[in-house]
């Protein structure tokens, strides 16, 4: 895989970071909010100038010399950030003007070495605004100014930091699977990500609502690119009382709209609950493959059924639960957790299968052997032929002579018969009935 140049930013909380971040990648990627500290965790987004691509990694508000605990998390996060960045896009405040954090920060970026851009945000009147000029004292470059909020000066900054990347690789082509992984808070999504990446990518601690953003964390496996984002526990609307929690709800339904496979997390001591089959039934309606991870499984007292009756509740109250896999595991230990990113590639793939027409019509015609579609008055009730008209998820046209009599049920036993023959397990297959052409023309 060619590698694709990496940009940090870094500054004080509250100097814009997100909002560049956002700014430069476009949409709502990243959480900005007026509370100081919003960003807690690195995310990642793609962003491209000039026909040149590069990840940029936006990072929490940093304070070198604070010893809370969450700051001093916030520290390995950005010393892990600029570990891996090519570039350091180092972000100033030219409200508040050169403050003794930004010498530190400044000497923390020194000590690795790395390219610096330096931008002066807030900067909203570029032709009249000097405050800029107050840091050049940080010795790190010309500060340039920009307003991230207005998008003034932004063509410029972006014009310096191209310049300032590594060269260009030769383009590679990805095989990449987004993976969303989401559950209610505190249910050890963040450690479960940990686990997998082998890296302390993201922060875990023992309060409810640590990773308040979704944070897209690349990784390869078994020659495939499966790009995690670890999304903020999921709690009722009701409960969302600041804008933090507001948009990190909505990061949570765009990630899934946009995963390949959903990965829910689940609590073992007290299994799914209402938000988590709601969003179940979203992602699988939404045609994503999905995933059940019972997690901290080494903490439940338990017997030989003890995993099948959990199995079995959920689906009495989901029925295609029965379709996806369930994996019971410790993300602490990691005992069974590599077998997620075995069943992370199944599904995915599953998701993408597509079925020779021949071989659809065979398996109908099997299943219409075994179980006749039921009758309606006026007429008969036939399946004719049907195939496959796309994929992700696997979707099929069956032609028949009644397509509006067709029960629920019978769609259902189509649906697992199909599953059962071509192996969709994880990934939800749509059935589409038509009339014949001379029926529906007439």
């Amino acid at each position: 895989m060619s590698r694709v140049a990496t940009v940090a930013i870094i500054g004080r909380p509250n100097v814009g970071k997100s909002t560049l971040f956002n700014r430069i990648v476009g949409g709502r990627k990243a959480i900005v909010d007026d509370i100081p500290g919003s960003t807690r965790d690195r995310h990642f987004g793609k962003a491209e100038w000039n026909g040149r691509g590069f990840w940029l990694v936006d990072t929490g508000g940093l304070l070198p010399s604070s010893t809370a605990p969450m700051d001093r998390a916030i520290r390995t996060q950005v010393d892990m950030a600029l570990d891996t960045a090519d570039v350091v896009l180092f972000l100033v405040d030219v409200e508040s003007g050169s403050v003794p954090g930004d010498q530190e920060i400044v000497e923390l970026v020194r000590r690795r070495g790395k390219p610096v851009v330096l931008a002066a945000n807030k900067a909203d009147n570029l032709a009249k605004d000097s405050r800029n000029l107050a840091f050049y004292e940080l010795g790190i470059g010309d500060p340039v100014p920009i307003s991230a909020g207005t998008g003034k000066g932004i063509g410029d900054l972006l014009d310096v930091l191209v310049e300032a990347l590594p060269p260009a690789p030769p383009p590679a082509e990805e095989d990449e699977i987004a993976v969303a992984v989401i559950g209610r808070p505190n249910v050890g999504k963040s450690s479960l990500v940990n686990k997998l990446l082998g890296e302390d990518r993201l922060i875990v601690s023992a309060i409810p609502g640590t990773t308040r953003d979704a944070i897209d964390t690349p990784m390869r496996y078994q020659g495939r690119v499966l790009n995690f984002v670890d999304t903020a526990g999921l709690r009722k609307r009701g409960k969302i009382d600041d804008a933090v929690e507001f948009y990190a709800l909505l990061r949570t339904q765009r990630a899934i709209e946009r995963a390949s496979v959903c990965i829910i997390v689940v609590d073992a001591a007290s299994g799914l609950h209402g938000m988590d089959l709601k969003i179940a039934a979203e992602a699988w309606d939404a045609g994503t493959g999905l995933i059940v991870a019972v997690n901290k499984w080494d903490l439940v007292e338990k017997d030989t059924q003890t995993a099948e009756e959990g199995r079995r509740i959920a689906v009495e109250r989901l029925p295609f639960l029965e379709a996806v896999p369930f994996i019971y595991l410790s993300a602490l230990t990691g005992q069974r957790a590599t077998k997620v990113l075995d069943a992370v590639i199944e599904v995915a793939d599953a998701r993408l299968r597509r079925v020779q027409t021949a071989e659809v019509n065979k398996a109908i015609q099997e299943l219409i052997a075994i179980r006749q579609p039921p009758q309606a008055s006026g007429s008969e009730v036939k399946l004719l032929y049907g195939s496959q008209i796309a994929t992700a998820p696997p979707t099929f046209a069956i032609v028949s002579s009644r397509p509006d009599k067709i029960p629920d049920s019978y769609r259902r036993y189509l649906v697992n018969g199909l599953r059962e023959r071509f192996g969709f397990r994880g990934a939800p297959i749509r059935l589409r009935f038509t009339g014949r052409r001379r029926e529906r023309s007439g």
